[in-house]
């Protein structure tokens, strides 16, 4: 008689767990709090991946430009947000920005810094400043930027109106791209309006930008500058208690189409003057108008933009077919002011709804 062989070790550890399987034994699922807010998850293919050499962490995108491969030339600009250099990427010979955030990096900043990444990574507009990477390199944040040669349009004078048509329309087109994707910049103002020697403008800086379609949150925190903020995220008691942040931004930028149109600030007080002036020269005050020596046009855009309350403001898609913007875009024109790139953007226009009835110049 043939002696039995044990069975094999996978075998016998499957037939043990067969044995200890209860199938009347089950565990209660959590029940799940619809209060909470809960952000999803980014797709895990615009997930940043991180690879660590040394010191340095760099996070990479689809072709990464690595920190060792550049140069730094000269400082561009400084504020709260941090400092901006020139640099050089050797390999290639081009020129970037590359904004430095120092300090110990709380969760505050570090929040602030990988939300601006994570809007402008996945951004692809002629019109929005583009991120190319970034670094964490010796306790410094430091963000890779596309450089823009000819800096903000802080302190310009913009008095010809086709040439202010065009600088209007193509930011209304940075923001028609993000509103479409539920995008907030919060932050409108000339300081954050970028040009370079083509005359392209973008539309920078998102330190303060929420993504509403991954949030609850109805986006009426106090951040960004409140010279440029509209009445109601100024005072909380005004139209309801209600925020639009797409709204929001349109006043913004109103406030700053006109201040290029003036070449000052358009309100009573300084933009650099207290927050209690400012909030009763914003939120107590009628809102600016562009003088009487402008042409209808113009006055009637800034009335559009400078609504009190923010259902009457136009959006991004209606004003780009506001008069003021169509009277000076010639036929066949690719909507950049002849530096190429728009076209796209103004051809989805025409599938916008109609204009409405305009203000009483």
């Amino acid at each position: 008689m043939r002696p039995q062989q044990p069975p094999p070790p996978a075998a016998a550890a499957a037939k043990n767990a067969n044995r200890r399987r209860r199938p009347d034994l089950t565990l209660p699922l959590p029940q799940r709090d619809t209060s909470l807010a809960v952000p999803l998850p980014l797709p895990p293919s615009s997930a940043p991946s991180s690879s660590s050499s040394g010191s340095t962490t760099t996070t990479t995108f689809t072709h990464p430009l690595e920190y060792a491969e550049l140069d730094r030339i000269s400082r561009i600009g400084s504020g709260a947000g941090g400092t901006v250099y020139k640099v050089l990427h050797r390999p290639t010979n081009k020129l970037y920005a590359l904004k430095v955030i120092y300090g110990n990096h709380d969760d505050a900043i570090r929040i602030q810094m990988c939300r601006e990444i994570q809007i402008l990574r996945d951004v692809d507009n002629i019109n929005v400043v583009k991120c190319h990477n970034l670094f964490d390199h010796n306790a410094e944040i430091q963000v890779l930027l596309e450089y823009m040669d000819k800096g903000s349009l802080e302190g310009t004078h913009i008095p010809h109106e086709p040439s202010l048509s065009d600088l209007a329309r193509q930011i209304l087109a940075g923001l028609y791209y993000l509103h479409k994707r539920k995008i907030v910049h919060r932050d409108i103002k000339p300081s954050n309006l970028l040009i370079n020697s083509k005359r392209i403008v973008k539309i920078a800086d998102f330190g303060v930008s929420r993504v509403l379609a991954q949030t609850m949150d109805p986006c009426n925190s106090a951040v960004g500058t409140i010279a440029y903020m509209s009445p109601e995220r100024i005072n909380t008691d005004l139209n309801h208690g209600q925020y639009d942040g797409y709204a929001g931004d349109i006043w913004s930028f109103g406030v700053s189409i006109l201040e290029f149109y003036l070449g000052k600030f358009p309100f009573s007080v300084g933009r650099q003057g207290d927050w209690a002036s400012l909030m009763c020269a914003i939120c107590m005050s009628q809102p600016p108008e562009a003088p009487s020596s402008a042409s209808r046009e113009f006055r009637d855009f800034i009335a559009c933009c400078l609504q009190r309350e923010p259902a009457k403001r136009w959006t991004a898609g209606q004003l780009l077919r506001h008069p003021f913007i169509l009277q000076y875009v010639s036929p066949g024109s690719n909507g950049s002011g002849g530096s190429g790139g728009n076209s796209l953007q103004h051809q989805s226009h025409q599938l916008l709804p109609p204009p409405p009835r305009q203000h009483s110049a």
